[in-house]
């Protein structure tokens, strides 16, 4: 029977606002999907499938679809290397069907209704390989498609991972030697960047943008050993022997461009010390208008930031490496938060803050917040060590200690083009998303951070596709994983290592974001999982050592949140030990109404009570080779040696063979099944931090 469209509506508001689908929500959701009866508003219709930006290891996909009310369609995932015969399995996509992401602060600048679609990644590849990625998109309602050739249910394609950015064989070579230096020289030579990079020589002073630049494509300038240290206040430095050719400010501006192929090389020579010293000034490399720059080797000390390479609505670069630096005594590592920055490689780096390196400090006074500090208050010196927005980014085998965050995805707000911050009055409302801007496809992995104020790694303000993926957090003032807010997902947290949380657990989540997996990480903290959207958790390993502290709490507004195949290790004088709070079950999700507050003591009790880990176990630290929790409250502040540490599982523990199969996550797991945590028995413990 053939209704009205207005008809239609109000039925479909009676029917449907209860499940939450409240505001703007409600009204894309029809604008978009709105079909002639109620069977095809459940049946799911594939439509556009987009292949994000590869990077070394990952590939990342969104298939957008309109329909599947009902949430249950699904898209299995397959891949082979080129050229071979069986596929293996992956992970599934993740739906995403328009959660809410609401600002928690109730300043009203986030208020986001992520699309209709499916992301996901199939990760651990091998770089500069071409893999072939089948995807099957199945409905019980049913899967609506006009013809197979305007969007089938099942799609092929072929993709290649980026290669690690490396020099250009055959451009030239610069070499810079400092002003002191006596020995021989290699031909062609300068006494500092500049004059290397900039026709004519960099002059000085206000003489210093003369010349256009000398370095193309491809070209390396070779930096010798001494300290490049500028003295920014010394007028015509240069005329007398001393300067570094850089401007009043001390910085060095890069505007050169290179190409993936011929990057613009700055390195140190091999097995030479060279130290760029920025003088205590603001910020030593410009690189924001620098495409493909690529530095390695270098000592960068006594600046602000290290590495300016991008500023939101105002500019940035593409394609900045960053490898084997000693970068240390800054504010700020590595900055940009220009939503057009692409495919930064920053790996096998040392980042050192400016905080206290004796114990850990907290960035939290004194309040009726946090009547009771855990840990004494110090200033923000050094906010972090690298912080990005953008696409195609990867960030690995990193060292970082004593900052206030760790590695960042910039929380920039909402994506470009969306209608701005819910607020038309203020700025013009666009209709479409930049597929230019988005953020997504970015790589965190197998990094060492250590004595933080606030967050580890923050996965804020991304919307698909970021992998963090075996990284070593330990000594926090705060949470290790940060998603504030996460527009959609799906945000992998895959294999982590916490040791030494505070009370506020592992997980930061504000904002209401939306998209969270947590498979296989390792937690000496407890997880308070709270206010957000479409969560997920398996095979993890949550281990409280604070006393009177709720091991696992989850505040999720949607009933498609779950969790199982956990060990859990409570303390007995939590006032409960388990909470799940959500819509009334039978509810899809609810963004108005106030959840429904559900307690428990025990895990049994808190299974049966919410149909969550009904395979998951308790556990304690016996289940390791040597760890041990951290002593209360003589401990709290202390500054842990990891190398004391042993988070591989004993062979007769409780928590080995007692995770359930993940493809493409666990597939060489060793027993019966996989074990529970970031370690495999029998497997060799990750790398984390430099490979050199």
């Amino acid at each position: 029977m053939k209704i009205s469209r207005n008809l239609f509506i109000a039925i479909s508001l009676v029917f449907l606002l209860p499940l939450g689908l409240s505001g703007r929500g409600f009204g894309i959701l029809f604008a978009e999907n709105y079909q002639e009866n109620r069977e095809e508003w459940n049946a799911v219709k594939p439509g556009k499938l987009v292949i994000e930006p590869p990077t070394l290891i990952c590939l990342g996909f969104e298939w957008y679809v309109e329909g599947d009310v009902n949430h249950n369609a699904f898209v299995e995932v397959w891949y082979r290397k080129k050229g071979e015969s069986s596929w293996k399995k992956a992970l599934p996509l993740l739906r995403i069907q328009n959660e809410e992401c609401i600002d928690a602060f109730s300043v009203n600048w986030i208020d986001y209704v992520t699309p209709n679609l499916f992301a996901g990644s199939i990760m651990d590849l091998e770089p500069n390989t071409e893999y072939e990625c089948k995807f099957l998109m199945s409905d019980p309602d049913g899967v609506l498609s006009k013809s197979q050739r305007e969007s089938p249910k099942e799609q092929i394609v072929t993709v290649r991972t980026r290669s690690e950015p490396k020099p250009f064989k055959d451009g030239k070579v610069y070499h810079v030697y400092p002003w002191a230096y006596a020995g021989p020289k290699e031909e062609p030579y300068f006494v500092n960047l500049m004059q290397a990079y900039y026709a004519g020589g960099g002059c000085t002073a206000d003489w210093w943008n003369l010349h256009p630049p000398r370095v193309q494509p491809g070209d390396t300038i070779l930096i010798h050993e001494g300290v490049y240290k500028e003295d920014w206040t010394f007028y015509g430095a240069d005329l007398w022997g001393e300067g570094q050719g850089a401007k009043f400010s001390g910085t060095y501006f890069l505007t050169q461009k290179g190409t993936p192929e011929k990057p613009i090389v700055i390195k140190a020579a091999d097995g030479e010390k060279v130290v760029f010293d920025g003088n205590g000034n603001f910020n030593l490399f410009n690189v924001m208008a620098a495409d493909y720059h690529y530095f390695e080797g270098l000592i960068i000390r006594n600046t602000d930031v290290a590495f300016w390479a991008g500023q939101k609505r105002i500019a940035g670069c593409k394609g900045l490496t960053v490898k084997r630096c000693r970068i240390e005594d800054v504010d700020k590592g590595i900055h940009s938060e220009w939503s057009g920055s692409k495919d930064f490689y920053i790996a096998d780096n040392v980042f050192i803050g400016r905080h206290d390196q004796s114990q850990i400090h907290s960035w939290f006074l004194k309040s009726e917040r946090t009547p009771v500090l855990l840990f004494p208050y110090e200033k923000c010196l050094s906010e972090y060590a690298v912080k990005l927005a953008g696409e195609g980014h990867v960030v690995c085998h990193n060292d970082i200690a004593h900052f206030h965050n760790g590695i960042c995805h910039a929380t920039y707000g909402v994506p470009e083009g969306y209608p701005a911050y819910g607020h038309p009055n203020v700025y013009p409302v666009e209709e479409v998303l930049r597929e230019d801007r988005m953020f997504r496809a970015n790589d965190f992995y197998n990094n060492f951070i250590q004595n933080i104020h606030d967050n580890a790694i923050e996965a804020d303000g991304t919307m698909y596709n970021i992998r963090v993926l075996r990284n070593y957090c330990i000594d926090g003032a705060a949470q290790a994983l940060s998603s504030q807010t996460l527009y959609g997902g799906p945000a992998y947290y895959i294999r982590n290592i916490i040791y030494h949380g505070s009370n506020m657990g592992f997980i930061k989540h504000a904002n209401h974001p939306s998209g969270s997996i947590y498979y296989h990480n390792t937690s000496i903290a407890n997880a308070n999982v709270g206010s957000g959207s479409h969560y997920h958790l398996r095979n993890n390993l949550i281990l409280n050592w604070m006393p009177g502290v709720t091991v696992f709490f989850v505040d999720t507004y949607t009933n498609y949140t779950s969790s199982d195949y956990n060990g859990f290790r409570p303390d007995p004088d939590a006032e409960y030990s388990f909470g799940w709070n959500s819509p009334p079950f039978g509810i899809l999700k609810d963004y108005i109404n106030p959840r429904e507050v559900r307690q428990y003591d025990t895990l049994a009790e808190y299974s049966q009570g919410t149909g969550q880990d009904e395979h998951s176990i308790l556990i304690d630290y016996g289940i390791f080779e040597h760890v041990h929790p951290p002593v209360y409250p003589d401990e709290i502040t202390k500054i842990f040696n990891a190398d004391d540490l042993d988070f591989r599982l004993k062979k007769d523990s409780a928590a080995v063979d007692a995770a359930c199969i993940l493809p493409n996550v666990n597939d060489d797991f060793t027993g019966e099944a996989p074990d529970l945590g970031a370690l495999e028995v029998g497997l060799p413990v990750p790398v984390y931090g430099p490979r050199y």
